[in-house]
């Protein structure tokens, strides 16, 4: 029960409903309130994509939020970005849902490591007490992950123009990199959207065509010129 209703599930309940469940848990003997307090740390919630989503969540979660519970170590095969597959015995130590893309973050030989659940093809709870360090806790583990991507992927910042009514939807695109800066008499809003390279930048917008201009840098404007001239000599 309680490996539901945890942060994941309570950021869609209401305030008086999150406080009747922290009401339920100190009600309980103190065997299930241990394991309640334990499901609630175990997993949290982080709202803001990073343009992409997961339309199911993936079979492993709750498998791996039991095993997070009671701090079993977890044999897991997972992919890496080229569809490799390799093996890990690892500490599971928290899972985030990040706008629908899981994550866990845990522990292995070499340190502290996170994988997309939606990448791990099978993950078994083995009778292995897992290490689990004193001072960890889910919420700084997770910033340091986030501030670790953020920095990555906001290499190449781009202002560009584009109409008022369609900023949620490049938001979309680029999720936590994307800035409202102003909105014009014209009704246009000056946006600023980040991205690893002007080349990432370019191919995100490229298929806006006139519907925004992109003022800087001009790095990105020379892909999308360099985009442009490319179909333009094979489809014109």
């Amino acid at each position: 029960m309680f490996l539901l209703v945890g942060p994941a599930a309570a950021a869609a309940v209401s305030a008086g409903a999150k406080a009747a469940l922290r009401k339920l848990v100190r009600a309980l003997p103190q065997t299930f309130r241990a394991d309640a307090e334990a499901a609630a740390a175990a997993t949290m919630t982080d709202p803001v994509g990073w343009g992409e989503r997961d339309r199911d969540r993936p079979e492993p979660v709750a498998r791996l939020q039991t095993a997070v519970v009671h701090r079993w170590k977890v044999r897991l095969i997972h992919e890496n970005h080229a569809g490799e597959r390799t093996g890990s015995l690892v500490d599971p130590w928290g899972l985030v849902d990040k706008d629908d893309i899981w994550h866990l973050i845990a522990g292995t030989e070499r340190g502290q490591r996170t994988f997309r659940v939606d990448r791990i093809a099978t993950a078994e709870a083995t009778d292995q007490p897992a290490e689990h360090p004193d001072d960890f806790t889910l919420a700084t583990a997770w910033q340091e992950v986030v501030d670790q991507v953020e920095r990555q992927r906001s290499h190449t910042w781009a202002t560009v123009l584009i109409e008022a009514r369609y900023v949620p939807v490049l938001r979309t695109h680029f999720g936590r990199h994307c800035h409202f800066d102003t909105e014009l008499d014209d009704g246009r809003a000056r946006v600023r959207v980040a991205a690893p390279t002007p080349l990432d930048i370019a191919r995100h917008l490229a298929g806006w065509g006139a519907l925004i201009d992109v003022l800087e840098p001009p790095s990105v404007r020379a892909e999308l010129a360099r985009i442009g001239a490319e179909l333009t000599d094979r489809y014109a």
